[in-house]
């Protein structure tokens, strides 16, 4: 990178590379939160107890992780480790 004159503009650019940075994890954090819960949901809906308690723990990690690190609230995470974890109930119990 070239050297830049220090000006009024410097601190525009330095955040508009950190939030390139922080919108390419946030993009990585929401995909892997996506396609977890519709594994889990997949092998929900294929009666899969065991695959489904499996992706459970594992959600359950990227839910918390994703509220850690401010992704999402922590309200949100627990509303939807609570639906999933609704689902995967209902296939154990029956």
């Amino acid at each position: 990178m070239a050297k830049l004159k220090t000006g009024r503009h410097t601190s525009a650019l330095k955040e508009n590379r950190k939030s390139a940075r922080r919108r390419v994890r946030n993009l990585a954090v929401k995909n892997s939160l996506k396609t977890t819960r519709k594994e889990l949901l997949k092998a929900v809906a294929a009666k899969d107890s065991a695959k489904a308690r499996e992706l459970l723990t594992s959600f359950y990690a990227l839910a918390d992780k994703a509220a850690k690190t401010g992704f999402i609230h922590a309200n949100k995470a627990a509303r939807i480790k609570s639906s999933v974890a609704r689902r995967v109930a209902g296939i154990t119990a029956a």
